[in-house]
């Protein structure tokens, strides 16, 4: 069922991207843990409609990623909307590599405790993603 002014309209890849965008700066912000940002990050990317995304965003305040406008439109809002407010634009990457360091986060907390004589040191997996995916996917400064 769609929410009120919110028509059932299929999303496609721009407007998941900006909703993950939008997820990482509540995430950065605080107002999500990893927990919850990795929740919804997959909620984010199993979304179908507007009415999907719109309700991930319910308890959040902004930013929300733009809807209302075509796929090329919406992510260009998003971004300048964040050029406005003076926030560092990061790249954009395939919409997995945002939920990676939350999932390695849980992996490790459950490789901890489900395999007996393992090391404290499993908790610098996340951290090692975050490095590699950080190595492979940043663009060189120039």
């Amino acid at each position: 069922m769609s929410e009120p002014g919110t028509p059932d309209v299929r999303i496609g890849d721009a407007e998941r991207q900006a909703a993950l965008e939008a997820l990482g700066v509540h995430m950065s912000g605080g107002r999500l843990n990893a927990d919850e940002y990795g929740e919804r990050a997959a909620r984010v990317t199993a979304a179908r409609t507007r009415a999907d995304l719109t309700r991930l965003f319910a308890d959040l305040p902004q930013p929300h990623p733009v809807l209302d406008q075509p796929q090329h439109r919406a992510s260009q809002n998003f971004t300048s909307n964040r050029a406005r407010r003076g926030t560092r634009q990061r790249p954009s990457t395939h919409p997995v590599i945002g939920g990676l360091v939350p999932l390695s986060a849980i992996l490790a907390v459950v490789l901890f405790f489900s395999i007996d004589g393992l090391s404290w040191t499993i908790f610098l997996l996340p951290a090692a993603v975050a490095v590699i995916i950080g190595m492979l996917f940043s663009r060189p400064h120039r």
